[in-house]
């Protein structure tokens, strides 16, 4: 089987989406979504293309929290959340 840059982020990306669904209902996720991120940038980092799954994760997390915009403002906080650590972890690896 072959994988896929769709592949291997989805996982990833679901989790920050569950996490950004339980921050509407109230819950507190920071700690969660920082360590989901940090998971992700190790599991990613260690596949050849490394690089571009990384920037394709990155821009999902910030397509996504663009398109719930105002009307999901918790939502769309988390991924944004997301998307920075996850900048901020990428930079920090090169």
């Amino acid at each position: 089987m072959k994988a896929t840059v769709v592949g291997l982020i989805t996982p990833h990306v679901l989790r920050i989406a569950d996490l950004a669904k339980q921050a509407e209902s109230g819950a507190n996720v920071d700690w969660h979504v920082r360590d989901a991120v940090a998971k992700t940038i190790e599991d990613l980092g260690s596949q050849y293309n490394a690089r571009d799954l990384l920037s394709a994760y990155v821009q999902w997390l910030e397509t996504a929290a663009q398109e719930a915009g105002q009307a999901r403002m918790f939502y769309s906080g988390v991924l944004r959340t997301a998307a920075a650590a996850a900048k901020r972890e990428i930079q920090a690896r090169e």
